[in-house]
């Protein structure tokens, strides 16, 4: 049933607690012929030091489809399995991410949607025709509350644990996001949307933008000032921006009128059509 891959790593969405692993990153990546795969449920900071990759990084790993998940892309790692392998830099403006990641583009986020609750695919490299606004909104109490549970639950069973003598590798539980973060766009089909952007990195920039472990509020607003900054005024206003777009399970099943998220971004410079490959 286990299979091996080679994936090029171009995703990785900030960690969710989970009771079973205390934190699960959703990872994603491109084969070597170009298709997607999606690699869940991945404990990346309990795993061990050699086997954590980065993104754009290669890595081989053993799979299985996962049943539970109806999309096509969706598979099981090993994660004792992780071999991690060679990294593509930023030389030449982006030029060997770019022979990986802009196979196929797709521009009309209504047709993604469609394919989507067809069951066809839940992962795309797309193209806005036009980003039109950047946003943060604070995340709400309910969802602050609900995540402290869940960090109290987590926290109980590793005293159990200890009991036990059976205490997992320990990290400190990643934090809870203090913003959630958005791009409003056109698609190529004229309709504005606006997607919440997942992605780990855009969630790191915000905290090393901080100026101090307890910020106040002052603080906490010049850093999503600096993650603005970098996000529209550089990303959607000067780079040839394309996002990874993936959808939620949850959103997947019940066909949602849009089950998409934004899960990464892909920013290299913007440069005439005939140089990109």
């Amino acid at each position: 049933m286990w299979e091996k891959e080679k994936v090029l790593i171009t995703v990785k969405t900030y960690p969710n607690l989970s009771n079973a692993y205390e934190e699960l990153v959703c990872t994603a990546g491109i084969r070597e012929d170009g298709s997607w795969i999606r690699l869940y449920p991945i404990p990346y900071r309990h795993m061990d030091y050699d086997r954590q990759f980065k993104k754009y990084q290669w890595i081989e790993v053993l799979t299985k489809k996962r049943t539970e998940d109806m999309r096509p892309e969706s598979y099981e790692p090993r994660c004792d399995t992780f071999q991690v392998g060679e990294f593509i830099g930023t030389q030449n403006n982006w030029r060997e991410r770019k022979r990986h990641v802009l196979r196929q583009v797709h521009t009309d986020l209504a047709n993604l949607i469609d394919e989507a609750h067809n069951h066809r695919l839940s992962l795309a490299v797309f193209k806005p025709a036009q980003f039109l606004d950047f946003k943060a909104k604070p995340v709400s109490e309910d969802k602050r509350a609900k995540y402290q549970r869940k960090m109290k639950k987590i926290m109980s069973q590793r005293e159990q644990l200890k009991l036990m003598d059976d205490e997992p590798k320990q990290i400190k539980l990643v934090d809870q996001p203090d913003y959630n973060f958005y791009y409003t766009i056109k698609d190529g089909g004229g309709k504005r949307r606006t997607m919440q952007i997942e992605d780990w990195e855009i969630q790191a920039l915000y905290r090393n933008c901080l100026s101090s472990n307890d910020p106040n509020r002052e603080e906490k607003e010049q850093a999503v000032a600096k993650v603005c900054q970098k996000y529209w005024d550089d990303h959607a206003l000067t780079k040839d921006l394309h996002l990874f777009v993936g959808t939620t399970l949850e959103f997947h099943m019940r066909k949602v009128s849009n089950p998409f998220t934004i899960i990464g971004t892909f920013y290299p410079g913007k440069e005439a059509q005939s140089d990109l490959f």
